[in-house]
């Protein structure tokens, strides 16, 4: 499985000397979305194209997709 991260994204809004609650008000998106970010959690293809739109990036430059372990069922029987 899968986590995303957003970490790309915060240090993107550093650069840039933006807030969260900026790129929110510019790429119109919810609140909850915002939450989201903060939290590494999934959030729509169509949210990532405003934020990309709003910033003038790629995809790739703001989210990146960890393996996650999720802990080894393995060696249970050790």
């Amino acid at each position: 499985m899968m986590a995303v991260s957003y970490k790309k994204l915060l240090h993107m809004l550093i650069d840039k000397d933006m807030s969260i609650a900026e790129l929110q008000r510019q790429a119109g998106y919810s609140a909850n979305i915002s939450t989201r970010l903060r939290n590494d959690t999934y959030i729509s293809l169509e949210s990532v194209e405003k934020i990309c739109r709003v910033l003038n990036c790629k995809m790739d430059e703001i989210i990146e997709f960890i393996p996650e372990d999720g802990g080894s069922n393995n060696g249970q029987n050790s």
